[in-house]
């Protein structure tokens, strides 16, 4: 079925506010101007775009080390998200878990993390919190790479949460990379989502590049999630552009492999293919001016940020053990 014109605008805008953040996050980590370290999320947008937009404020996600598209897309406050990064007081966890590890419990955004493979229990333990002892309807998505996959924390999460039939969406962001090592070599499968037999659990392989099958995906996986039906395994094949860290010299792949792979999996290239004439994804004609409105306004909403960012104050020395568990 066809979506809305309004969601389908609605899912752009968080790819293109994604894009936008990135990018001035890359240019101002390589003016010096950030602490700490930076994965980014260029050419994944559509991915975390159309799971997180299948999603309620009330739901719960779990991120990884590369999550600031997660953050995003999931309604994270932009301004203290930015402030994050740049370790100030007013971030959303005061300054001091910086790029890989922001979290805003408002609105259902659990975490990054560092460790890979970190997300997968946190996120099966909402899932059974929500399910089993608070008996509501939330449900619970965990996004980690062909990387993590072949931790042992997944293969745990995989089995409770089938066996319980918890209400958890596995969402495997298969850019072709783990690090510097590409999947194929490190995984016996062809494809990722080929472990979800194993636990009997239903799996879909969606295009990364295309927002509307990943919202698809997601929506079906979280209605079968509010019905107690279990969890669901989504592999969205997608591509990293940048380098696995900013700065990372990249001498494991060619640049010009790098090029190519960025234009055949453009996110923002498919969504106008597909809306700018009459299709079935879309229920009415977006135009280019709409398209073009919208980069306006996620670039606007970004410098904002920035600036709101640069405006705030650093954390007190006095304050720097606050908030640590001991």
């Amino acid at each position: 079925m066809s979506i809305t014109k309004e969601k389908a605008l609605q899912l752009y805008e968080k790819m293109c506010t994604i894009r936008e953040f990135e990018e001035l996050v890359k240019k101002e980590y390589l003016a010096g101007n950030l602490p700490g370290f930076v994965h980014l999320y260029i050419g994944e947008e559509a991915v975390a775009s159309g799971i997180c937009g299948a999603l309620e404020e009330c739901d719960y996600i779990e991120s990884t080390h590369r999550g600031h598209g997660h953050c995003i897309a999931k309604g994270a406050d932009l301004n203290r998200m930015m402030a994050e990064i740049y370790g100030k007081k007013t971030g959303l966890c005061k300054g001091k878990g910086g790029s890989m590890h922001i979290a805003d419990f408002e609105v259902g955004m659990l975490g990054a993390n560092g460790v890979v493979g970190g997300g997968y229990n946190l996120a099966a333990g909402a899932a059974l919190a929500n399910s089993k002892i608070l008996h509501n309807q939330k449900v619970s998505v965990v996004f980690f790479g062909d990387g993590a996959s072949n931790r042992g924390t997944f293969h745990e999460a995989a089995n409770v949460s089938s066996a319980w039939k918890l209400p958890i969406i596995f969402v495997n962001e298969n850019n072709g990379w783990a690090s510097t090592t590409p999947y194929q070599t490190t995984t016996a499968v062809e494809n990722i989502s080929d472990y979800a037999a194993a636990y009997h659990m239903p799996a879909k392989i969606v295009s990364g590049k295309n927002v509307f099958e990943v919202y698809r995906a997601a929506a079906e996986a979280v209605e079968r999630a509010r019905k107690g039906e279990g969890p669901t395994f989504i592999e969205a094949k997608t591509f990293r552009v940048e380098g696995h860290f900013v700065r990372d010299a990249e001498k494991y792949r060619t640049r010009e492999y790098v090029a190519e792979e960025q234009k055949k999996n453009d996110p923002f290239a498919e969504f106008e293919r597909i809306v700018l004439q009459p299709n079935e994804e879309v229920d009415e004609v977006i135009t280019k001016e709409e398209l073009s409105a919208i980069h306006q306004k996620s670039h606007e909403k970004v410098l904002a940020a920035q600036k709101f960012a640069l405006e705030s104050p650093v954390p007190d020395p006095e304050e720097y053990l606050d908030d640590v568990y001991c």
